[in-house]
């Protein structure tokens, strides 16, 4: 069973934004492997608190990763 693990910023993806990313990703596992995996594809979407990750030695916040893309 394809599994993907997408972790991402909490608060910063809408929920339709989730279900685009879950098709997405789905899709690409079905291009890759063939449509016989559709049924069995899993996408998990986790939200990791804020402050809860790094990057560099940085402790990442909400905040410094919109400073970053703004």
């Amino acid at each position: 069973m394809p599994f993907a693990n997408l972790k991402v910023p909490a608060g910063t993806l809408s929920a339709e934004q989730k279900e685009t990313l879950v098709a997405k990703v789905t899709d690409l596992y079905v291009d890759t492997f063939g449509d016989a995996v559709r049924d069995n594809t899993m996408v998990l979407v986790d939200e990791v608190v804020d402050g809860g990750w790094g990057l560099r030695g940085d402790v990442l916040t909400l905040a410094k990763i919109q400073q970053r893309s703004g």
